[in-house]
């Protein structure tokens, strides 16, 4: 296709070209493309999603809440997805779309809010769907919380919960925390939200700054980031986003999502968040004495201290020292005002159980103990 060609198509369709260097894109619009800021950009980073790129599109171009700009970010697609895009921008001047080398989901976020306008920013992932209501109902509650910064929302499991029930699992256990303080006390844990559920005010980015590139999940990383810097994070008691499980899910497949990256991310964070609440002079007990749970410690104990003892309930280990620190049960804890107890049993149940004996000896959680695993 020869250059000038290429130009006119690329108006038409509402294409954004990179230039030579990576990561830059010069704006090529279609001159009927609405230039003033709208309320909420959507970004969609796209790669080699042609068959579920038109149904993730079509439930946005479905929103009650018609003041939005959708860019559709195409990371180097090699199948059909590229020209899918173009043609849906081609019949909805309210859809852009970026085409970019080949550079990742990081690169290819960050390029949609670079090209974005809106004062409020969602995420959407190309293999979901947006429920009719999502954008009404976030900004709504935004709007009314005005001393809120992220909005997400209850999320339905849209695969194959006997295949993949780890997912579902996951997606229900995000589906239990509903308040802004549920959310705060078990980030350490996972996320409590499927990330591309989120919507968020502009300014978030603006100050504390968007996905970093690193050898860990960068959903998760800016997430614990804006939380350190005093984000508040709340949920619409209401299902509105299906969120899929394809077989090229990066958390399948990628070991930036593993689970030595999740706890790698979160440690300075954690150790953070303890200086915070002054008690960076108690000693750290590690709940948990088996190889998985102190190998997950290793870094809280990198970025704050030592662990001064271990904690757990098989007889097996109790009263036995590792590496000269005791292990005591779970009716032998230090005092309160001496330590923080940091849990890292990944058993299915065991944090809730142990959240439930910590609270009923009177400890607080986000104080005297957090839960990490």
């Amino acid at each position: 296709m020869q250059a000038d060609t290429m130009n006119l198509w690329s108006r038409h369709a509402g294409v954004t070209f990179p230039h030579s260097e990576p990561g830059l894109h010069e704006s090529i619009r279609n001159t009927e493309k609405v230039t003033r800021p709208v309320k909420i950009s959507v970004i969609m980073p796209c790669f080699n999603a042609e068959a579920t790129l038109a149904r993730a599109v079509q439930s946005i171009r479905e929103q009650t809440f018609t003041d939005w700009e959708l860019i559709i970010v195409d990371d180097g697609s090699t199948d059909g997805s590229r020209t899918i895009a173009a043609e849906l921008a081609s019949k909805d001047k309210r859809i852009q779309l970026v085409c970019q080398t080949h550079q990742g989901v990081v690169a290819a976020a960050n390029a949609g809010f670079s090209a974005s306008s809106g004062t409020h920013i969602a995420r959407m992932d190309a293999d979901d769907a947006s429920h009719p209501t999502r954008l009404e109902k976030q900004l709504g509650a935004l709007n009314e919380q005005p001393g809120m910064d992220v909005m997400s929302c209850l999320v339905r499991f849209a695969g194959d919960s006997k295949t993949a029930g780890g997912y579902a699992h996951h997606v229900e256990w995000t589906n239990c925390h509903l308040s802004a303080e549920q959310i705060a006390l078990n980030r350490f844990v996972d996320l409590p939200f499927p990330h591309p559920t989120i919507m968020y005010r502009r300014t978030l980015v603006e100050d504390f700054g968007g996905y970093h590139q690193g050898d860990f999940p960068e959903d998760y990383e800016m997430i614990l980031r804006w939380f350190s810097k005093g984000a508040k994070i709340g949920k619409v008691h209401q299902v509105l986003y299906d969120w899929h499980d394809p077989p090229t899910r990066l958390s399948r497949n990628d070991s930036r999502y593993d689970m030595q990256a999740f706890h790698n991310c979160k440690a300075p964070y954690l150790a953070e968040a303890i200086r915070a609440c002054g008690n960076h002079q108690r000693e750290l007990w590690i709940w948990g004495a088996g190889r998985p749970a102190r190998k997950c410690a290793k870094p809280l104990e990198a970025a704050w201290k030592p662990a001064s003892g271990f904690i757990d309930i098989d007889p097996r280990k109790i009263g036995r020292t590792l590496q000269g620190r005791p292990v005591v049960g779970a009716d032998a804890l230090p005092p309160a005002g001496q330590c923080v107890i940091v849990s890292y049993v990944g058993n299915r149940g065991a944090g809730d159980t142990i959240r439930e004996a910590l609270l009923g000896a009177g400890r607080i959680e986000g104080e005297d103990f957090w839960i990490c695993a």
